[in-house]
């Protein structure tokens, strides 16, 4: 009964005093009236998310034209459709895996072992399909199954046994490397039929000039009709929504940038087939994590983990689960580096190609610290990269400078996480 008194009494009071009332509203979340306040609105509340720490991907976006800025100022060739082309196909292989490394990351855990389970897909796909003639599909299944199996049994130690995330995968890092070495052979490089399966990922390219503008017009409607149903569906419920006028302008501007991308892919060879498909794996992998329930879980975990237990989630199950789909984007980005270099060799997936998957992941804007970040947040951070080894590698800069500069971005990438999360915490949203 003192909980009905509460109401009834708190309804009295907003009665009475309407303009309290009305500044009670504002004060719970002065986003709903932003919309209603125009332009002078939406300048308000970008003023309130930088305040607030709430920076999205404005950084690396920013980064990302800054950089593309120099090199070509330094270079015309930089942004050339053919460089361009070039540029987009080299990075689907690290933006694969790096895309498996949000997953780990938005629980605040770590995968070190991506790199030689990525190597280890390429050497089994290789082995199976030229050495013992296996049908390519089969080999490809298998190559990829390679890779989740991996990264179950990581899993499986991390979340069942309690080891730490990053003694496991450390450990997984050797054993792969290992064992990538050992079907491979003291020939160390098998080399893939240039008309096969895997080869065809990365050098097939659509050459009709109606593929690339197709996609980039059911890329733009297919924003539009779930921004507007989207839309409906929370004005039917009662929830603010965006007016039809800022859905058609944000459809206009991504029309724009898909029109500008197609009209450049068709200045080359035309649309390439990774890209298809890198885009598909991002769209499907942002629906998973923002519009079901697996997803709400995985970032539930990056939260709290005793919050989540709490709440019913099979915490096991689900880290499990995590490193099993890092392990199974990692054998899909190692098939596509495989496919770049139409072969699988002793060199796959070591050296400097670990640390940049994850910088990828970083840089593009997936937080460290964990329940924060998008899969989008992987073709940002992939771009950046690339586009810094492109570009100086145009101006024939050294491989040590190359690792410098990568390194200080993503030095500066977590440095602006970091003070973000303070900043947050400070304003109450952490």
């Amino acid at each position: 009964m003192s909980i009905d008194k509460t109401s009834t009494s708190a309804e009295e009071t907003a009665v009475e005093n309407p303009e309290a009332a009305a500044a009670a509203v504002t004060a719970v979340d002065p986003r709903l009236l932003v919309r209603e306040q125009g332009f002078a609105g939406y300048v308000g509340e970008f003023k309130r998310k930088m305040k607030a720490g709430d920076l999205g991907s404005i950084p690396v976006v920013i980064g990302l034209l800054v950089i593309w800025a120099i090199f070509t100022s330094l270079n015309r060739n930089f942004l050339t459709a053919g460089n361009f082309s070039d540029m987009s196909v080299a990075m689907v292989g690290t933006g694969m895996i790096a895309v498996g490394i949000v997953f780990v990351l938005l629980l605040g855990e770590i995968d070190l072992s991506v790199g030689s389970v990525s190597g280890v897909a390429g050497a089994t796909f290789a082995v199976l399909s030229v050495t013992h003639g296996m049908n390519e599909v089969l080999a490809l299944v298998l190559a990829i199954l390679t890779g989740t199996a991996a990264g179950a049994i990581h899993g499986f130690f991390f979340a069942r046994i309690g080891v730490p995330a990053f003694a496991v995968t450390l450990a997984g890092l050797l054993f792969w490397q290992g064992f990538m070495l050992q079907i491979l052979g003291s020939n160390g490089t098998i080399n893939l039929d240039s008309e096969g399966l895997v080869a065809q990922l990365t050098s097939h390219y659509f050459s009709d000039v109606a593929a690339a503008y197709g996609l980039a017009v059911v890329v733009t409607a297919g924003y539009f009709l779930t921004a507007f149903f989207g839309n409906r569906r929370r004005e039917a419920a009662g929830v603010p929504s965006r007016p039809l006028s800022e859905t058609i302008v944000r459809t206009v501007l991504l029309a724009v940038l898909a029109f500008v991308v197609a009209i450049v892919f068709n200045q080359h060879k035309g649309l390439p087939l990774a890209v298809v498909i890198f885009l598909a794996v991002l769209l499907l992998t942002d629906f998973v994590l923002r519009r079901t329930a697996y997803g709400r879980k995985v970032f539930a975990l990056g939260g709290s983990v005793e919050a989540s237990r709490r709440a019913g989630i099979n915490v096991e199950l689900v880290r499990i689960s995590v490193f099993a789909i890092a392990g199974t984007f990692a054998a899909i980005g190692g098939l596509f580096v495989a496919s770049k270099i139409a072969s699988a060799n002793q060199g796959a997936g070591t050296g400097e190609f670990l640390m940049n998957v994850i910088a990828a992941a970083v840089i593009g804007g997936t937080s460290l610290f964990g329940g924060r970040g998008r899969t989008w947040n992987a073709l940002l951070g992939v771009m950046v990269i690339v586009s810094i080894q492109y570009g100086l590698a145009l101006e024939g800069i050294a491989s040590p400078v190359q690792y410098m500069i990568t390194g200080g971005v993503l030095l500066a990438t977590v440095v602006i996480d970091a003070v973000t999360r303070k900043t947050q915490k400070t304003a109450g949203r952490a």
